[in-house]
């Protein structure tokens, strides 16, 4: 004999059930440099726009190039800023690479910039990757993550995540999960038609 349950108790039931399981990482879990598992999320590839009177100022932080030296944010003011956020031991990173390679060369000489921002990875494994992807642009070695965690006003909230600047260094867009040409560039140029 099975006991009865009130479709209060259920739901009830239901609820506490939800909240446990969104603890798990479920299975758009990623690892992370180490190979553990670091409830990593990745992204869907989701564009969201900023309207410029919403826009938020990107942090002025700094941190010390992949290559050496020490860069701000605010060195790029005044162009159009695309950083990405991306790790070596990212697929969706690896997979987008040459898009945003192709975006940069095709609007560097219009006044945009690229910035890449190496995520919690090693140097040596994010030069690799630079090297292997012909990535022309330079890229912040944030292997503690406090440059990514700088950006609270609009996080970029999976690797990767690719957020446009304008040329008030404020997020004018950002794309939470792997991007492609045909999502980035129209942000790009949308931008930097912006007077």
């Amino acid at each position: 004999m099975s006991p009865r349950v009130s479709p209060l108790s259920a739901l009830a039931g239901a609820a506490a059930l939800s909240a446990a399981l969104a603890g798990c990482a479920g299975t758009d879990a990623q690892g992370g440099p180490d190979g553990g598992d670091n409830r990593f999320i990745g992204g869907a590839g989701n564009v969201q726009e900023i309207r410029p009177a919403d826009r938020k100022p990107a942090p002025d932080g700094g941190a010390e190039r992949l290559t050496g030296g020490e860069m701000r944010l605010s060195e790029l003011k005044g162009k159009v800023t695309v950083v990405n956020f991306w790790a070596s031991w990212c697929a969706p990173c690896r997979g987008e690479a040459a898009s945003l390679q192709q975006v940069y060369t095709e609007n560097k000489g219009k006044g945009a910039d690229f910035l890449g921002v190496a995520f919690k990875d090693s140097r040596g494994n994010a030069q690799a990757f630079e090297r292997k992807f012909k990535i022309g642009y330079p890229s912040l070695f944030d292997s503690s993550g406090q440059t990514t965690l700088a950006f609270r006003d609009v996080p970029p909230n999976a690797i990767p995540t690719t957020l446009v600047l304008d040329r008030q260094g404020r997020v004018a867009a950002r794309i939470v999960g792997a991007t492609t040409y045909s999502k980035l560039n129209p942000l790009v140029t949308k931008v930097l038609a912006e007077k």
